[in-house]
């Protein structure tokens, strides 16, 4: 059971840091168009600025489960290093109930936040519904609590084997 739960949460932290990708080469390629428009062609597309900002977001949001699940999100060195194995899974546990706690918040709260921002529209693209923007709250808590899981069953250090 916890191999098939690694595997399936390996799936979902990989897709949510391939998204998480795409929307840096989105939020990069909106900002070459913003400035080629504003500075070159001086027509700035007001539709960029606010592309730019919600791709980040989504960004953000889904690059934290990588962050979760390899040990560098919520950093407790200097306990860790002190401690001893025992306490280190004790560690680990509060650690985590602390993230899935506040991963829980995000989730009820974005989840709220998106549903009541679904009568907005986005300046520049009065079409396009706020829902999407602020869904990146509760997706991202989501993918988020799978991989703070996937760290507690299978605890990874890699912030710790990296620092000097």
């Amino acid at each position: 059971m916890k191999q098939l739960f690694l595997r399936f949460e390996h799936w979902t932290t990989s897709i949510s840091m391939g998204i998480a990708c795409v929307m840096m080469a989105l939020a990069s390629g909106f900002g070459i168009h913003q400035i080629v428009t504003r500075f070159i062609l001086e027509s700035p597309a007001e539709w960029t600025e606010v592309l730019i900002r919600f791709s980040l977001i989504w960004m953000v949001f889904l690059g934290i489960p990588t962050a979760f699940r390899q040990g560098a999100m919520v950093s407790v060195d200097m306990l860790y290093r002190l401690s001893g194995q025992r306490m280190r899974r004790v560690l680990d546990t509060v650690v985590a109930l602390a993230a899935l706690t506040l991963s829980g918040i995000i989730l009820w709260w974005g989840w709220d936040y998106a549903n009541r921002g679904s009568v907005q529209s986005m300046i520049g693209l009065e079409g396009v519904s706020m829902f999407w923007a602020y869904l990146a709250m509760p997706v991202g808590a989501i993918f988020s609590i799978i991989g703070i899981i996937g760290n507690w069953l299978d605890p990874q250090r890699l912030e710790l084997e990296n620092a000097q």
